[in-house]
């Protein structure tokens, strides 16, 4: 199973995500989608799930839900669009990933790319950091991955350029 992941598009989608995706089986988008477009774009393009984000429009938030959590190829995943990174969870996040007890948590909303391990919970941090061109960010990013028989393989950090 072939992933695609990217976060806070802010109803910007770069057509080069589309090559990147192109061998990915299912996009997942960690939320700030923007509109119900960009989220129709996708959609049509591969298998999508995603999460609303803090700036989504109340279209995006009745289609799409604040957290989403499934077991794909074994592997328990859980997203949500602001979930910080380990260890330094807010006390709402360690509940959650507490009664999830995923193996990959994935979240958005900083615009900043990081793929890490939390050896305290056992599980992958990734955050896809930004594809739009709103925020702080200096460099658009999205990431790829595959997952089998339980276990995260071949990701892949894909700088799309500057934001601007």
């Amino acid at each position: 199973m072939k992933v695609g992941l990217l976060s806070d598009t802010h109803n910007y989608l770069d057509e080069n995500i589309y090559k990147y995706f192109e061998e990915c089986d299912e996009i997942w988008h960690a939320g700030d989608i923007g509109s119900v477009e960009i989220a129709d774009q996708l959609s049509g393009f591969k298998l999508f799930r995603a999460v609303f984000g803090n700036i989504d429009e109340s279209s995006l938030r009745h289609k799409y839900p604040e957290e989403l959590v499934f077991e794909i190829e074994g592997l328990k995943v859980f997203i949500i669009h602001i979930g910080a990174y380990p260890p330094k969870y807010n006390r709402s996040i360690r509940r959650r990933l507490d009664e999830v007890n995923p193996g990959l948590f994935i979240c958005g909303h900083s615009h900043i790319a990081k793929i890490m391990n939390d050896p305290e919970r056992k599980l992958l941090h990734i955050n896809p950091g930004a594809a739009g061109r709103q925020g702080f960010h200096h460099i658009r990013s999205i990431v790829r991955f595959s997952i089998s028989r339980g276990k995260i393989e071949n990701i892949q950090l894909i700088e799309l350029g500057k934001r601007g």
